[in-house]
């Protein structure tokens, strides 16, 4: 980490910048082949889009935007993507009124309470600079991820949810890999962190900071990777099973549902029929267990009511 303080003048060497970003020899991937073999390593089971947007974000030091229903492996992608380069997953989860005191840093007010009360003899600008100093700084996820010296996966699950002014906090960070602290400087990464932030556009992100990112879009998979991806993460399950967990939900995901059901639901009800013992999921199997699937129960009823039609005309 590298602190300048923009109040001195000069070219000292106080001023000098760490621009952080990767040489060569530090690439975390060397191919979009290597991510994706990677990633299924760590159980992530990554299209060539993914792990393309993951390659990208490495050599170009990039923060990565990445969009698309609940529950498609979002936040996940980024869970894996630290797991696979030994970094340490630091995560901001977003909600409304998160501010910059719970985001970035605030300072430790008891402290300096009584810091000045035990020193009230002390010249006032000596005390200053004492109590705004490291000693006293209390950091918040993006601050920590920007001092880190080690490698870092920085995760801000859910951007969509805080409010446009808590997004503005984030454009330097993502731009330029630094924070600005009035009463320090500009603390700048030693060591650019993966960023990944993620998005289940509840509301639309401005411009300036999809300008600064690389956009990744993970919808649903398709018919085949769904069922990879069962049989990847449910311990015991069958080839036929997995195969026919795959096809209903994705036929009931065609429906006109209030939520369709997320592949996190859908690996949560394949755990349930091989926990029940269910070597091959029949219409009324599948009707019995529709509430670990679905959430509303009008979905709930819907559902059922095409699996019913499905099973007369079987």
């Amino acid at each position: 980490m590298t602190v300048s303080d923009p109040t001195r003048g000069g070219t000292g060497q106080d001023e000098t910048i760490t621009s952080g970003f990767p040489v060569p020899d530090e690439y975390r991937f060397r191919s979009i082949d290597q991510v994706r073999s990677g990633l299924a390593s760590v159980h992530y089971l990554a299209d060539d889009g993914i792990a393309g947007v993951v390659y990208l974000a490495d050599h170009l030091a990039k923060p990565v935007l990445v969009e698309g229903p609940a529950g498609t492996g979002k936040t996940e992608l980024a869970k894996s993507v630290a797991r696979l380069t030994g970094g340490r997953l630091i995560r901001l989860q977003c909600y409304e009124g998160l501010d910059e005191s719970k985001a970035l840093y605030e300072w430790n007010y008891k402290k300096q309470l009584l810091r000045i009360q035990a020193d009230q003899g002390q010249d006032w600008r000596e005390l200053e600079d004492d109590i705004f100093s490291e000693e006293f700084l209390l950091t918040r996820p993006l601050l920590e991820a920007i001092r880190s010296t080690e490698p870092v996966v920085l995760l801000v699950d859910e951007v969509d949810r805080v409010e446009l002014e808590t997004e503005a906090l984030l454009l330097e960070i993502l731009s330029e890999y630094q924070v600005s602290i009035p009463e320090l400087g500009t603390v700048r990464a030693s060591r650019i962190p993966l960023v990944f932030l993620t998005s289940n556009n509840t509301r639309e992100l401005s411009e300036a900071l999809k300008r600064r990112c690389l956009y990744l879009h993970i919808d649903y998979p398709d018919l085949d990777r769904e069922r990879a991806i069962i049989e990847t993460r449910v311990a015991g399950i069958s080839e036929v099973l997995a195969d026919q967990v795959a096809r209903i939900v994705r036929s009931i995901r065609t429906l006109d549902l209030k939520k369709d059901p997320s592949v996190s639901e859908t690996l949560d009800w394949a755990r349930t029929l091989v926990l029940l013992g269910v070597q091959s999921v029949d219409a009324e199997r599948a009707r019995d267990t529709l509430h670990i699937l679905l959430k509303y129960q009008s979905d709930i009823d819907r559902a059922a009511k095409e699996l019913a039609g499905v099973d007369e005309t079987s």
